[in-house]
């Protein structure tokens, strides 16, 4: 249970930060701003605002996936309580990536898709979860 009130604050802290960085790299145009995105378009690299509009998308689906964890965790098989450990474990490591990308400013398109594929995996492993009832 503490656990789960440990993701839930992380999430609420990410996306806190998360709509400050947005908010505030809004301002970021003109001249130099366009040379920049070319750049990094160039080197595979996304810009700030694409990046945090992936991070908001996935802390969602954290989100759900934390109240659908509440659920299953009032009538659980005990035999299904090391699963749902690793699941939020890897929860925890997919946050940390998360918040090391915020803090860089910048994401590459490889990077952003790693994160991608480990939500799906992580979603899979609760559907398989839920359906083992």
């Amino acid at each position: 249970m503490k656990r789960i009130v440990l993701i839930a604050l992380m999430v609420g802290i990410l996306t806190t930060y998360s709509y400050a960085q947005m908010s505030g790299q809004k301002g970021e145009s003109g001249m130099m701003g366009g040379q920049k995105g070319q750049m990094m378009e160039q080197k595979g690299m996304m810009d700030q605002g694409h990046m945090m509009d992936n991070m908001m998308g996935m802390t969602n689906q954290m989100s759900e996936m934390m109240g659908k964890m509440s659920n299953m965790m009032k009538d659980m098989p005990a035999d299904h309580g090391k699963k749902m450990s690793a699941i939020m474990k890897e929860m925890s490591q997919q946050m940390t990536g998360m918040s090391k990308m915020i803090a860089k400013g910048t994401a590459s398109e490889k990077e952003m898709k790693g994160l991608q594929d480990k939500m799906m995996k992580m979603q899979n492993k609760m559907s398989e979860l839920e359906m083992k009832k």
